[in-house]
């Protein structure tokens, strides 16, 4: 075994290391942790507590339309990046016209499959495969006719200010609820009478 072989296996020095996007899993680990028989998260389960030290990277956001969602809830971290306060804005608006349509059939997969999306954006003012972000979108059940969906981002340091590309695209199908099963009543014993069996009884 040669030494250029092993050399295959190691990140060469000329080589960028790979995005490190934090938060996103503990994002993911509370939603899970909110789950009960494969159902969705209720909105109202939702506790800041659960989410301390990301705060800043969540967002929540409200169906308005087919493939559109309204951000009605986000931390400072997608406001600072896109120099304004977000709220009340399509979430959308935050992406380059090309990636418009693909994300709208992302938002649509969320609350149809229910799936988990996860999205690495990349910036209009950057050319090849290069990642700036991560964005995930995770399902909450519907509240009376309102659909609703947590999010969150995550951003390599010293991302800049751009309109989001989605690079690449990843959807976890949620299996749907356990069917409750009856069990059926256990059969009334046979009643016998000297050589006689009653198998019917009205009582």
């Amino acid at each position: 075994m040669t030494l250029s072989f092993l050399d295959r296996f190691r990140t060469r020095r000329d080589q960028p290391p790979l995005p490190v996007f934090d938060g996103l899993a503990q994002v993911r680990a509370y939603w899970e942790g909110l789950r009960s028989e494969d159902g969705l998260p209720q909105r109202s389960a939702l506790d800041p507590r659960g989410l301390g030290g990301v705060l800043d990277r969540v967002f929540l956001a409200e169906r308005i339309g087919r493939g559109l969602v309204q951000l009605r809830v986000a931390g400072s971290g997608l406001g600072d990046f896109a120099g304004m306060d977000v709220r009340g804005l399509p979430l959308s608006c935050l992406f380059a016209a090309d990636s418009r349509p693909l994300l709208a059939q992302c938002v649509e997969s969320v609350f149809s499959g229910p799936a988990a999306v996860e999205l690495d954006l990349g910036s209009d003012r950057l050319g090849g495969e290069t990642v700036i972000a991560r964005l995930l979108l995770l399902p909450l059940a519907d509240v009376s006719d309102r659909k609703l969906l947590l999010g969150a981002i995550s951003f390599i340091a010293g991302a800049v200010r751009c309109k989001f590309q989605i690079r690449a695209r990843r959807e976890e199908t949620m299996p749907p609820p356990a069917a409750l099963t009856v069990e059926a009543p256990p059969p009334k014993p046979i009643r016998r009478y000297g050589h006689l069996a009653l198998v019917h009884s009205t009582e």
